[in-house]
């Protein structure tokens, strides 16, 4: 296994990764492979760069969705690999070209939002193309002919893996096509690539890899590429144990994204099976933050045996993000989990939650 802590970009960290964060990192890679494709709605440059020269022709780009950093911060350590002197560092850049756009949205990311300056999801955007970015990504589809698409995105603290006590960690999609969701030649590649990423990642998080829904939509960007027939993958950096800044997400994404071109370049996508796609649990919504049990210690107006589930947005505040509690539900709760959880029957927990002065007036605030 690569031990990643080697290649670990020192410029990115934390959730808030902005165009100005990456000015270092764009020092690293040779000016002939970096170009400019074009402007995002407030005319900030959308750049990208090529390593390799193989004939495996791989596609990414990461931040189409602004305050979904994880990936990015993971695709520069994934440079950082591939430019040391490792075998297999050769072996891909010998056997694949990758063409990185590492941030498509930085309207988006510099204000820490999904969508782009004019309120726009990119990713909804794939067939009327009405916004620069989208423009830009299509263009560079079509211009570079990419045998493969990486799709890297984040998603949020209340996905679990199954319906088990299991954090999505990472998950993945082979989008469908058509209505009909059929296996198609390019969307069974496009599995079986996962297949292998996930082996690797079941030494890593057991059980913490969901599988995404795969309900088709022709304006996501996944959907549409799969439908010209070119194998795409959705990348989903989700939550790790106490990791609300995804250091450790960034690490098991870097493995991924190894283990994908590790099987591109040594032509191993064949020895996988596309039934143990299948066998990857489908992505529930399990998970609050924070799980707070018999509330009515603190607050008479609520009914013994009810359960509070609390949930942090994620509030851009001067250059960092904070993580703010927002009340999602109340009630029995069965079959939910937190990431933390609190019986205010016990004194020590009941100690520990009264510390968290948002939280306390928030459930004292209730009223029946």
């Amino acid at each position: 296994m690569i031990e990643h802590s080697k290649y670990k970009e020192p410029n990115l960290k934390d959730r808030y990764i902005t165009l100005d964060m990456l000015m270092p990192c764009f020092k690293k890679v040779a000016s002939s492979s970096l170009r400019v494709l074009g402007k995002s709605v407030q005319g900030d440059p959308i750049s990208a760069f090529t390593l390799g020269h193989g004939k495996h022709r791989v596609l990414m780009w990461s931040q189409m969705h602004g305050n979904e950093s994880t990936t990015t911060k993971a695709v520069w350590d994934m440079v950082n690999y591939l430019q040391g002197n490792e075998t297999l560092a050769k072996t891909i850049l010998d056997s694949c070209t990758l063409m990185v756009v590492p941030m498509l949205n930085p309207d988006g990311a510099k204000a820490y939002t999904r969508v782009n300056a004019n309120q726009i999801d990119l990713n909804r955007d794939a067939q009327q193309r009405s916004q620069p970015e989208s423009k830009v990504l299509r263009e560079l589809f079509e211009a570079f002919k990419p045998d493969f698409c990486f799709n890297l995105h984040d998603q949020r603290t209340l996905f679990s893996a199954g319906s088990a006590k299991k954090p999505a960690t990472v998950s993945f999609l082979s989008p469908a096509s058509n209505e009909q969701r059929d296996v198609t030649p390019s969307r069974e590649v496009a599995m079986k690539l996962i297949v292998a990423m996930n082996r690797v990642l079941q030494e890593l998080i057991p059980g913490q890899v969901g599988r995404y829904d795969d309900g088709f939509n022709a304006n996501c960007v996944g959907d549409a590429f799969q439908m010209q027939g070119v194998p795409t993958i959705l990348f989903e950096a989700g939550h790790y144990e106490k990791d609300y800044m995804r250091e450790h997400t960034r690490e098991y994404i870097f493995h991924a994204l190894m283990a994908a071109l590790d099987t591109i370049s040594k032509e191993k996508i064949d020895a996988q099976r596309t039934e143990d796609y299948y066998r990857i649990p489908e992505n529930e919504k399990c998970f609050f933050d924070i799980l707070i049990q018999n509330p009515q210690t603190i607050n008479s107006n609520l009914e013994k045996g009810s359960r509070i589930g609390i949930r942090f947005q994620e509030i851009l505040e001067g250059n960092a993000i904070q993580f703010k509690p927002e009340l999602a539900e109340i009630g029995k709760l069965e079959g939910f989990f937190g990431h933390e959880t609190f019986n205010c029957l016990n004194k020590k927990d009941l100690e520990q939650l009264s510390k968290h002065n948002e939280i306390m007036a928030l459930i004292k605030r209730i009223e029946k």
